[in-house]
């Protein structure tokens, strides 16, 4: 089953109201889970920080639902991410990071100081990188490349610091 679209209103604050929330129910719902405020508080979660923890989004929804559980919380990124309605990327010595951004091939770039990660978008065409020269029998669904290197700001910082 192919997931829902619930990117389009991945930006809507918190205080976007029922038309936020209920496109999050409806989101649910298409994918056959039972809509539950855990669960709506985890995709606003990561509505608002795109590439989240699980203690990120904990403590997000902890401000929301005082009685939700760390534990609880995996639970819900688990069943979000089998359903389809999130990704789980887990960019080397880092903990696993949760996105609303599904449906497509994208790809990541990776701050190596400060771990910042941004969306790339995958390379139109056939490249070397994506395309495996001899698959061993294996259908071939998507590429997941992470690039690594330095944000601008950490880029700067660097500069700044090393001696000329």
């Amino acid at each position: 089953m192919s997931a829902p679209d619930v990117t389009a209103n991945a930006a809507a604050p918190r205080t976007g109201g029922s038309d936020h929330g209920e496109l999050l129910a409806r989101g649910l719902r298409d994918v056959g889970l039972k809509v539950t405020a855990p669960r709506v508080a985890v995709l606003r979660a990561l509505a608002e920080h795109a590439h989240a923890d699980a203690d990120t989004v904990f403590r997000v929804v902890r401000s929301e639902l005082p009685t939700t559980s760390l534990q609880a919380v995996y639970g819900v990124l688990g069943a979000l991410a089998d359903a389809g309605l999130v990704r789980r990327i887990e960019p080397a010595g880092s903990p696993a990071l949760y996105e609303r951004r599904v449906g497509d091939n994208h790809h990541h770039l990776v701050c190596r100081d400060c771990g910042r990660v941004e969306d790339v978008d995958c390379v139109v065409g056939e490249s070397a990188c994506l395309t495996p020269r001899d698959t061993h029998g294996f259908r071939v669904a998507e590429a997941e490349v992470t690039f690594w290197g330095r944000c601008p700001a950490c880029a700067e910082a660097a500069a700044i610091a090393e001696p000329r």
